[in-house]
């Protein structure tokens, strides 16, 4: 069975922030597809999905995102999981608020999320879906920027935006990467930069 990792920091603390964007579109596809919750595990949640005729596992890290390798590692103690079934759905602040992009292999482009999950996995061959949540002012301020709520018109981008992230999953699930990508992947122009 294929497996989407959204990735995210637990707890209510967390949940409006621009991190949480892999949380978020969990929450979108469970509720499209009536998920069922499976058995869990001290470093996840999962439900079962299905969209059309495939199944597909949608799983939440109960790590913080600088350690999504470990509930990675403990999700494959109990289920088979080639790195080529696997989907991971994280944030990027070097994408424009709102741009997608979909890759099929790829660097963790410095997310302690992505770098964590290729740690365990031992290779980078898995397929990723990128949700941008605009740059941070400096490196410095960048903790802060992933870690801070939307809201106005940046929030009505960011919510679209989670929209469109959980119809990739969806496109990855039945028709492959290479259709999700171009289907997905946005040409990041001025326009678009500009929320």
């Amino acid at each position: 069975m294929r497996a989407v990792f959204g990735l995210g920091n637990p707890g209510p603390r967390y949940a409006g922030t621009r991190h949480n964007v892999g949380f978020r579109v969990l929450e979108v596809l469970v509720r499209r597809a009536h998920a069922e919750p499976g058995p869990s595990a001290a470093e996840y949640r999962w439900w079962r999905a299905t969209f059309g005729a495939e199944a597909a596992a949608l799983v939440a890290p109960q790590t913080y995102m600088n350690e999504s390798g470990r509930a990675l590692g403990a999700w494959r103690e109990r289920m088979d999981l080639e790195p080529g079934e696997l989907l991971v759905v994280a944030d990027d602040v070097y994408l424009p608020l709102g741009v997608l992009r979909v890759r099929e292999r790829g660097s963790s482009g410095g997310h302690r999320g992505l770098e964590s999950i290729e740690a365990v996995l031992g290779t980078r061959e898995h397929a990723r879906s990128r949700v941008g949540v605009g740059a941070a002012e400096s490196g410095a301020a960048l903790r802060e920027h992933v870690l801070e709520e939307l809201g106005g018109e940046e929030l009505e981008v960011f919510d679209a935006a989670i929209q469109r992230a959980a119809e990739v999953v969806e496109c990855w699930i039945g028709e492959g990467v290479k259709v999700a990508m171009n289907r997905y992947n946005q040409k990041v122009t001025k326009e678009v930069s500009e929320p």
